[in-house]
């Protein structure tokens, strides 16, 4: 995973994801034990039931970066000119919150009045995806072990029309 629920919590984000990710039919499941299910952490203190509804929403969220590293990997499979072997391992840094911008939005998918040019989940959802684009097309670079070619060395092309004052045409001009 480009992602993992231990750096969404890491990220504040345990309020947000419980509300978003523990299903209807459940109660929302409490932050700290949301918290501790996130990190893999002993959830032994907790009632069996509320676990249990922890873990439901523990699997929408994986599910979430799943389909995030999914929606990345398709981006990065078309990079040109050099596709990126999937999945990237080490992962840069800049792919990580990319897969949490996209896994947020996925999450958010049923929300109700808000507006699309003040959303700050639908603001980095598409700054994910313009910087994905970007990186598919070579023009942004992961990192300093990026693939890209590096820039040419050769002369400039130049397009202009014939010259019109050579040594030839002024040679009746004297010097």
């Amino acid at each position: 995973m480009y992602c993992t629920p231990a750096q969404l919590a890491d990220a504040k984000l345990v309020r947000e994801l419980a509300q978003v990710a523990t299903p209807e039919r459940l109660p929302i499941v409490a932050d700290d034990l949301f918290e501790a299910v996130l990190r893999g952490e002993d959830t032994s203190a907790f009632p069996a039931g509320d676990v249990a509804n922890a873990n439901e929403a523990l699997a929408v969220v994986v599910r979430a970066l799943t389909d995030a590293d999914g929606v990345i990997d398709g981006y990065l499979a078309l990079r040109k000119p050099v596709a990126y072997t999937l999945p990237l391992d080490p992962v840069p840094g800049i792919v990580g919150v990319w897969a949490r911008w996209i896994a947020r939005y996925l999450l958010h998918k049923d929300r109700v009045n808000t507006r699309e040019e003040t959303d700050p989940v639908v603001r980095d959802y598409e700054r994910a995806i313009k910087f994905l684009e970007q990186t598919r097309d070579g023009k942004f670079a992961l990192g300093a072990d990026d693939p890209l070619p590096p820039p040419s060395g050769g002369a400039p092309a130049v397009c202009a029309p014939q010259r019109v004052f050579t040594a030839e045409t002024l040679r009746d001009y004297g010097t």
